[in-house]
C-alpha cells in the first residue's frame, strides 16, 4: 500500500515529522517498507533558455543557452525538442545529475562536434508521463534557479506499507489516518460525504440473481460529462503509488479506491444495453477485459451482464465493451459488494491481480457502499460536469454489527501488560469500536470496517498495538534446571551423529525430494500401501517415498553421466510407509557407486581400488548404528535383504529376533533397470528411530574406569560347525564363557574343505583375555578354553578342530 506525505495530511491534521509518522506506523502494526523522499528530483532547476540557434551540423538539434539562475553564466546545451526557443522556461539537469526516466547520469559531452552542459527534460525523463515530444513548458511567472519539485509539487514522500491480510481498512489512505489519529499522533478529519441530490431515477436497473455472491449494489447514472485527461494534482497522485493516469472517470475510480479504500467500476451508459443483472457466469462465457485479454468463465464465478453480454468479472476487472473513453459522454458509476471468497477463487484462477480484487477478497466497508457512490459523484461533477440522476440501491439490507464479549482482565493474562481499563475502552473507542457497559467484562460492538475482529484476542490485540509494544519490559531467559539439561531429543541427537558419521567416511550429504515416481516407489516396497499424493507437483512426482534409496541412486546417476562416477552419497531424513504418524520413519541411508571406497579416491596403495560392494554397504550401516548408539557389539547380520538387494549379496541387521535396525547390500540387476542406472552401486539403510534407547544407570555417580595393572592375552580357537551355522551366534557363545575375563571376540578365518566332511566349515576366532585380579596362571587358562569350547559346543554344535 502506498501513499504520499501530502496525501496522508488530507485526512490526518498533524504537524508531526516524515520519520515520526514512519516510526509510529510500524509500531502500530502498519509496517513501513519503503520510504521514497523524491531525492531524485532534488537537483533539477527551473532554467530559462535565452537563445536557441540551429546546430551547425544537424537540422533536428538546436544549441542553446541557458540562464540556471545561480548567478553564473549562461550555460550551453544542445537539446533535439522541437518546442526548444528563446524565452522557454523549464526543468533543467546540470552534469553529474541522475535522469531516471533514461537511467543515465549526465556527463559534460560533445553532439555532433559542440559541447552540451547539461540537458533540458521532459516529462518522461522525469517520470512524470509518457510525454516526450518537446520539454517541460512552464508558465512565466515560474522563478528561474528554484527548485522544480517544489514548484510542481514533487517533493512529495511517497511511504510504502506492508499490510497483513487481517488489515481490509488500511487498504485506504483514510485508514491509515484514523490509525495514527487513534495512536495520538494528529487528529483524524471528517471522512463524511456529502449526499448529491439527482435529477430523475437512474433509468439502468439491477437485478441480482446471486445475492449469496452479491450482498448490494449501488448504481448512479451521470449525463453529460466530458471525459479528458485529469488534473495535475490527480496524475501526480496516481503517478506517485505507481499508477497510468488514463482519464478522467478511470483516474476517479483509482482515486478513490486507495483514498477510501472502495474500488469503484464506470460503465459507458450508452454502451449498456438494457439493465444489468448480477449473477453465475455461464460455463464458456467469454469476456474481453480491459487489460486487453479475453477470459473464459465458469458457473463458480460471477459476472455483470446486460443484454449484450458479459459487461464485467465482478469484484475483478471491468469489461472493454462497455468501459468508457473520450467519447463518453453518459456513466454509469458502480459500487457493489462481492462475496470475498468467491473474488479471490475468480482471480487466482483467470490469472488476474488487480487492486480491486486485493480490496474485495480482503473485505471492504459494506458502509461506504453507498457513501462511494456519492464521493465519485462529486469528483466526476468536478472534474467531467454532468447531471447526476438518483442513486440505484438494491439488495443491501444494512450492517449489522458484530457484538464481542471482552473481558478486560484478557489484555493482561495475553499480553502481560498493565493497562487500566479507561485506557483499554477508550483505545477502543477511538478506532471506532463501541464499548457498552461499565462492568469487567465489556460487549464491544465491531465497526463495519474491520471485519477481521472476530473474539476478544483480537480486540486485545487492537488496545496492545496502540498502547505500545514498547511498554513489554524486558526480561532475561529463565535458566535451564541444570547445565548438562537435555536440549534436543534423542531423534536429533542422533540424526546428527549419524550425519557426522556417514561423512567421516568420506560420503557427501545429499538432500533429495520426499516425491518419486510411482514405479520408483513400487521396486521400493510400495506397491499398493504407496502413499499417493492427490495433488502432485509433476507426473514423476505422485508417491511419497518408502525408501531414500531411490533418490540417492537417481543422484549418483547424474553424477555419473556427468562424468563422476565415483560418488558415496548419504541422506539422513523421512520415509513414508502411510499417512499416520507412525509410519513415518527416520532412515539413514547411503550409496555407493563405481570404486568409491571409504576414502571416497577410488584408490588405494595396492593399485585401483575395486568396485565397491556388499562389505563396503555393510560397514556404512554399521558405523551409521553405532553414531545412533546401537549396541554394536550384540547386532545380528542375517543373510539377505529385501527384494530391491541381490539376494546373495545383501544382509539384513537384528537386534534381537524381531527387531530390525536396517539392510544392506548391492542392489539387484532388476532394480537398476527398473531405475535406468548403471553399477556397480551398493547401498544400505538404517533406521534411526527404531534403535533403543540406552538403559538408565540405577546408580548416582559414574563408575571409574580402571586400567588392569596385568598383561593382556590372545588365544586362538578353530571350530568345525555345520554351514548353516552363523560366526556371529559362535562369537556370542565364546564371550559368554566368562563376561569378566574375556573382552573381545573376532573371527580371523573361515574354512571350508572335503577334509572337514559334507556340509562343515571352520570357523577360527581370536579371544583377547584381560586379567583383572591376578595374573593368571596356567591352570587358569586351561580352564577358561575349556568354558568357552563347552559353551561353543552348547550353543552352536561346534567342536574344537583338531
Amino acid at each position: 500500500m502506498k501513499f504520499t506525505l501530502s496525501w496522508l495530511k488530507d485526512h490526518l491534521e498533524t504537524d508531526a515529522s516524515l520519520n515520526e509518522i514512519v516510526e509510529r506506523l510500524t509500531s502500530i502494526g502498519l509496517e513501513v517498507e519503503h520510504v521514497d523522499d523524491k531525492s531524485s528530483l532534488k537537483p533539477f532547476v527551473i532554467a530559462k533558455v535565452l537563445t536557441a540557434v540551429q546546430h551547425p551540423d544537424a537540422d533536428r538539434l538546436r544549441v542553446l543557452t541557458v540562464d540556471t539562475g545561480d548567478g553564473k553564466p549562461p550555460v550551453q546545451v544542445v537539446c533535439g525538442a522541437p518546442n526548444a526557443r528563446a524565452g522557454l522556461i523549464g526543468a533543467f539537469a546540470a552534469p553529474g545529475t541522475y535522469v531516471p526516466g533514461i537511467d543515465v547520469t549526465l556527463t559534460v559531452g560533445k553532439i555532433r562536434g559542440v559541447e552540451s552542459h547539461g540537458m533540458m527534460c521532459s516529462e518522461r525523463e522525469l517520470e512524470l508521463s509518457d510525454e516526450h515530444n518537446g520539454i517541460i513548458d512552464l508558465p512565466a511567472d515560474a522563478q528561474v534557479g528554484t527548485s522544480f519539485a517544489s514548484y510542481a509539487h514533487l517533493d512529495d514522500p511517497v511511504i510504502e506499507i506492508n499490510l497483513t491480510p487481517n488489515r481490509p481498512d488500511a487498504t485506504s489512505v483514510y485508514g491509515i489516518a484514523r490509525d495514527l489519529a487513534a495512536s495520538g499522533l494528529g487528529t483524524l478529519k471528517s471522512g463524511a460525504v456529502e449526499k448529491i441530490p439527482g435529477m430523475g431515477e437512474t433509468p439502468v436497473k439491477v437485478v441480482i440473481e446471486a445475492p449469496e455472491l452479491c450482498p448490494g449494489f449501488a448504481l448512479r447514472l451521470v449525463r453529460g460529462v466530458k471525459n479528458g485527461p485529469s488534473p495535475k494534482w490527480l496524475q501526480q497522485r496516481l503517478i506517485a503509488i505507481g499508477l497510468r493516469p488514463i482519464s478522467a472517470l478511470v483516474d476517479i475510480t483509482n482515486y478513490v479506491t486507495f483514498d477510501r479504500g472502495r474500488p469503484l467500476h464506470v460503465f459507458d451508459a450508452r454502451k449498456v444495453a438494457g439493465n444489468l443483472v448480477v449473477r453465475r457466469a455461464h460455463d464458456g462465457e467469454k469476456v474481453m477485459a480491459l487489460d486487453g485479454r479475453e477470459y473464459t468463465l465458469t458457473p463458480d464465478m460471477c459476472a455483470i451482464a446486460d443484454d449484450n453480454g458479459v459487461e464485467s468479472i465482478a469484484g475483478v476487472m471491468g469489461g472493454e465493451h462497455s468501459g468508457c473513453d473520450e467519447n463518453t459522454t453518459d456513466v454509469l458509476i458502480e459500487s457493489a459488494l462481492w462475496d470475498p471468497i468467491t473474488t479471490a477463487r475468480t482471480g487466482r484462477t483467470l490469472g488476474i491481480i488487480t487492486d480491486a480484487r486485493y480490496r474485495f477478497e480482503r473485505g471492504v466497508d459494506p458502509e461506504f457502499m453507498v457513501p462511494g457512490v456519492e464521493l465519485a459523484t462529486r469528483l466526476v461533477l468536478d472534474l467531467c460536469g454532468g447531471e447526476p440522476a438518483e442513486t440505484e440501491v438494491v439488495g443491501y439490507a444494512g450492517h449489522k454489527p458484530k457484538i464481542v464479549s471482552f473481558p478486560i482482565s484478557e489484555v493482561t493474562r495475553l499480553t502481560g501488560i498493565e493497562v487500566p481499563k479507561e485506557e483499554s475502552l477508550d483505545i477502543l473507542s477511538r478506532l471506532g469500536f463501541k464499548p457498552q457497559g461499565s462492568g469487567e467484562v465489556v460487549d464491544v460492538a465491531v465497526p463495519s470496517w474491520r471485519p477481521d475482529v472476530d473474539g476478544k484476542a483480537d480486540l486485545v490485540e487492537e488496545v496492545m498495538r496502540i498502547h505500545g509494544v514498547d511498554n513489554i519490559a524486558p526480561q532475561p531467559l529463565g535458566a535451564h534446571d541444570a547445565v548438562n539439561s537435555k536440549i534436543l531429543t534423542t531423534l536429533q541427537v542422533r540424526t546428527r551423529t549419524a550425519k557426522r558419521a556417514l561423512a567421516v567416511r568420506g560420503m557427501m550429504e545429499a538432500v533429495t525430494w520426499s516425491f518419486i515416481p510411482a514405479k520408483h516407489a513400487e521396486l521400493f516396497g510400495g506397491g499398493q500401501t504407496a502413499l499417493k499424493l492427490a495433488n502432485p507437483i509433476a507426473a514423476d512426482m505422485s508417491d511419497m517415498r518408502p525408501s531414500l534409496l531411490p533418490g540417492l541412486i537417481a543422484a549418483a546417476q547424474r553424477n555419473a553421466d556427468k562424468g563422476i562416477g565415483d560418488v558415496a552419497l548419504f541422506e539422513v531424513s523421512g520415509t513414508y510407509e502411510g499417512d499416520g504418524a507412525d509410519q513415518q520413519r527416520r532412515v539413514a541411508a547411503g550409496v555407493r557407486r563405481g570404486t568409491a571406497k571409504l576414502d571416497g579416491s577410488g584408490r588405494s596403495w595396492a593399485g585401483n581400488s575395486g568396485p565397491v560392494g556388499v562389505f563396503d554397504a555393510k560397514a556404512d550401516a554399521i558405523a551409521a548404528l553405532e553414531a545412533c548408539g546401537a549396541p554394536v557389539e550384540r547386532l545380528q547380520i542375517e543373510a539377505g535383504g529385501p527384494a530391491w538387494y541381490h539376494p546373495g549379496r545383501s544382509g539384513t541387521i537384528k537386534l534381537g529376533p524381531k527387531t530390525v535396525l536396517g539392510t544392506f547390500g548391492e542392489f539387484h540387476p532388476k532394480t537398476m533397470e527398473g531405475l535406468d542406472v548403471s553399477g556397480p552401486l551398493c547401498g544400505f539403510e538404517v533406521f534411526v528411530d527404531a534403535v533403543p534407547e540406552p538403559k538408565a544407570k540405577p546408580t548416582k555417580t559414574k563408575p571409574k574406569l580402571e586400567l588392569s595393572a596385568f598383561q593382556a592375552v590372545k588365544r586362538d580357537f578353530a571350530f568345525v560347525v555345520d554351514k548353516a551355522v552363523e560366526a556371529g551366534t559362535l562369537v556370542r557363545a565364546a564371550l559368554a564363557a566368562d563376561k569378566k575375563l574375556i573382552t573381545a571376540v573376532s573371527v580371523f578365518d573361515i574354512f571350508e574343505g572335503a577334509s572337514l566332511g559334507a556340509d562343515k566349515k571352520s570357523i577360527a576366532i581370536e579371544v583377547s583375555i584381560q586379567p583383572v585380579e591376578k595374573t593368571l596362571t596356567d591352570e587358569d587358562f586351561e580352564a577358561l578354553a575349556k568354558r568357552v569350547v563347552e559353551n561353543v559346543g552348547k550353543q552352536t554344535g561346534g567342536v574344537l578342530r583338531g
